[in-house]
């Protein structure tokens, strides 16, 4: 994977948040395996953490790295945070074709080993769960650590139909601010027909037959609103994790936004030897 790596370019921008103020970053445009995907980096806001580790986020289907940045902002105070924009997502180009979860975890591990990211601390939302799971169980040695926001799918529920009433609920609950960003994201960045493509490969993904094998210390946070992630799923999925422990916020789905402080604070302790 790493042979077929190549940072294409790079540039910076402000990203930050009304309570912790901004930080400039970088972005990079890589190419794996055929697949663009593009980063943006955001380095530790002190020289303390900088020197720390590096948390990479992972986003869900149809949206971006951007619904991240409240979260990110409060990760940059203690470590580097590298966000991802997924094959045919946000700023990542648009590969026209349907990209499989194993595929996502391939290009998405060909990065960390060509930028030489050691021991990240991986964190997945929705679907970037299923991502982020999947590379830990390909990928073992490139960490120890695994943190998993909003689990999907639940069994009960793997159909369309139950999806997309669980999303509305969502919508119902989430503040206007995430929603006008995961609406932007779905319509004009990511796009309705990739979507379709995409929405198979996540009901399709049985998430819960390879945790068993993943071997990661693992945090699995829900939003105590969350209707698309049932309580009791969340928990199902900590105790399939044979080193795992599970946590609620405050919110629905879109954890970073209703619970940015809270989440980070857990998944900074989370991150701790």
């Amino acid at each position: 994977m790493t042979s077929d790596y190549l940072i294409q370019k790079t540039r910076t921008r402000r990203v930050g948040s009304r309570t912790t103020g901004w930080v400039r970053a970088r972005s990079s445009r890589n190419r794996v395996a055929g697949l663009e995907i593009v980063l943006m980096w955001l380095p530790g806001r002190t020289a303390l953490a900088a020197a720390g580790r590096t948390f990479v986020l992972v986003h869900g289907i149809g949206v971006s790295s951007w619904y991240f940045h409240p979260l990110a902002a409060e990760l940059a105070k203690v470590g580097n945070v590298c966000l991802v924009d997924l094959p045919g997502y946000g700023r990542s180009p648009n590969p026209g074709r349907a990209v499989s979860i194993e595929q996502h975890a391939e290009v998405l591990a060909g990065v960390l080993a060509g930028e030489n990211i050691d021991d990240p601390v991986l964190v997945g939302h929705s679907m970037g769960t299923q991502v982020v799971s999947r590379l830990v169980v390909d990928h073992a040695e490139l960490t120890d650590r695994l943190v998993l926001l909003a689990p999907t799918t639940n069994p009960a529920e793997r159909t369309l139909g139950a999806q997309s009433r669980r999303l509305f609920l969502d919508l119902l609950q989430e503040s206007p601010k995430a929603n006008l960003i995961v609406t932007i994201d779905y319509l004009f960045r990511c796009g309705i027909p990739y979507y379709l493509s995409q929405l198979p490969n996540l009901l399709d993904d049985h998430i819960e037959e390879r945790l068993p094998m993943v071997r990661a210390k693992t945090l699995v946070v829900r939003g105590h609103r969350d209707p698309i992630v049932p309580r009791e799923w969340a928990k199902r999925v900590a105790s399939l994790i044979p080193d795992a422990v599970s946590r609620e916020v405050s919110g629905p789905h879109v954890i970073m936004h209703s619970d940015p402080v809270r989440t980070a604070e857990l998944i900074v302790e989370h991150a701790q030897p």
